[in-house]
């Protein structure tokens, strides 16, 4: 989706990475301590008690602090109603993104069926401000987002939450603290060992 003329437009504005993930009631397992020869046990609830939806970005420019936005919405249990992200929702983010850092955005994600519709193909050609590249297919070693899930997810391993939410309160919390830890958002940048440096004249 990424032209010639608007990455060349693009140029010293934002590469931002996008990224969803899901959380439930059900916590992430993780290790823990326990008395020797006893395995510690968190009741959850087997009931279907609805999810969380949420869409990371993380917007980087050399000599910029980098920055993370999400959006997150909650689909309560019941049939028949939509548990994930549409186009509207990608759409909201990345313009709240633009509002935001006012100046070009570079955007690269994955080939999520939403990402790639007709529908978000005609958001991209309707802002000359946006320019959008896609990953690989299968692929997330190569966007940092996916360290910013291991991150929130890692620290609500094992945890039993009471209500929808409740975990909404602790998911919004977790990546409340990594908004201010730029630096450690570098460093899910750095894993990925994409070289994002400006590109220098011969």
């Amino acid at each position: 989706m990424g032209g010639g003329k608007r990455a060349r437009a693009a140029c010293g504005g934002y590469i931002c990475f996008e990224d969803e993930a899901g959380f439930t009631r059900r916590p992430p397992r993780g290790r823990s301590w326990g008395r020797r020869g006893v395995t510690p046990q968190v009741t959850v609830s087997g009931r279907r008690s609805g999810r969380l939806s949420v869409a990371g970005l993380i917007a980087t420019r050399p000599g910029s602090r980098t920055r993370l936005s999400y959006r997150l919405i909650s689909h309560p249990a019941g049939k028949g109603k939509r548990r994930s992200m549409g186009e509207r929702d990608f759409t909201a983010l990345v313009d709240g993104v633009h509002q935001l850092v006012k100046a070009p955005i570079v955007l690269v994600w994955d080939r999520l069926n939403t990402h790639v519709s007709r529908a978000m193909r005609q958001v991209i050609d309707e802002r000359e401000w946006l320019t959008v590249f896609l990953l690989p297919a299968y692929s997330p070693d190569l966007n940092p987002v996916e360290g910013v899930w291991a991150h929130v997810k890692r620290s609500l391993a094992n945890l039993a939450v009471v209500a929808l939410d409740r975990l909404e309160t602790l998911v919004r919390n977790r990546i409340k603290r990594l908004q201010y830890r730029p630096d450690t958002l570098d460093g899910f940048i750095a894993g990925t060992s994409l070289t994002l440096d400006a590109p220098t004249s011969p």
